[in-house]
């Protein structure tokens, strides 16, 4: 939570400038006029310029959350749910919580300016791409509150990916992963009542199972462990938090890792490996 005090501090010398940081200063009540600035190439982020993307990620997962639930005219109650247990989750402090509930409430409003959110969120991740990732499977989660997304909300989600870099294939590699998690994660978390759960299932079927590896049912034992090396590189926690993500999100990337382990498990259980 070092990069939210040290904003809640004033110490905005990292801070967002442009829509970011007008959703941002409007939520906080303070205006945010620094430019958006360049980051460095490099993997690793010095503490600053982690602060800045984590403070990005922040301000544009829960906007644009709160625009992807408007997309189809109305937002649901389990929309609004949906969102309320994301926040539960990551176990944020009151002040945390308000604001990303001021956000999601900022990005219903009519004119929220999403292309300008997503090419600053862009810049500001330095195309970063397991952020990007990150982010595009925490938007799929909003979309499937309620049901699976209807046609509105599949084009918005396909054209935040496109803005982002993100192929249609790999979106729908994620979509699975987060359909995987809600059937076989259903039951297993209490998120403070706001979300109906279901009696948990045993575990994926080895077709869920080889759509969440991305690896055709006749894959060969290498192909399997690279395909699932890479996905937990991929979601690793700790090294998602190095590049910006912030903390508070570290529960959602471990979840994700979770079920690509479940997946690989029921492989490895049917194949003797």
């Amino acid at each position: 939570m070092a990069w939210w005090g040290k904003l809640i501090g004033g110490a905005f010398g990292f801070m967002l400038g442009g829509p970011l940081g007008a959703l941002l200063g409007g939520v906080l009540g303070h205006g945010l006029d620094r430019g958006m600035g360049l980051l460095g190439d490099s993997e690793e982020l010095d503490p600053g310029a982690r602060e800045r993307v984590q403070t990005a990620f922040f301000t544009a997962t829960f906007s644009i959350m709160g625009h992807l639930a408007k997309t189809d005219g109305r937002v649901s109650e389990r929309e609004i749910a949906l969102a309320e247990s994301v926040i539960a989750r990551m176990e944020l402090s009151p002040d945390m919580r308000r604001a990303a509930i001021g956000l999601f409430i900022e990005g219903k409003a009519e004119g929220f300016p999403l292309s300008d959110v997503l090419a600053q969120f862009r810049h500001e991740c330095h195309r970063r791409r397991s952020l990007m990732r990150m982010f595009i499977e925490i938007q799929i989660q909003a979309a499937y509150a309620d049901g699976r997304p209807g046609p509105q909300e599949e084009r918005l989600l396909l054209y935040i990916c496109e803005y982002l870099g993100i192929p249609e294939y790999e979106f729908r590699h994620l979509e699975q992963l987060v359909r995987l998690q809600q059937t076989f994660s259903a039951g297993t978390r209490r998120d403070h009542g706001h979300v109906p759960q279901r009696p948990a299932a045993e575990g994926p079927t080895l077709d869920q199972a080889y759509a969440v590896l991305g690896v055709a049912p006749k894959a060969t034992e290498v192909e399997v462990k690279r395909a699932y090396r890479r996905l937990l590189s991929q979601h690793h926690p700790d090294k998602l938090v190095s590049k910006g993500l912030p903390e508070e999100m570290m529960k959602l990337a471990a979840e994700k890792t979770h079920e690509i382990r479940r997946a690989y498990e029921a492989i490895t259980r049917a194949r003797a490996f």
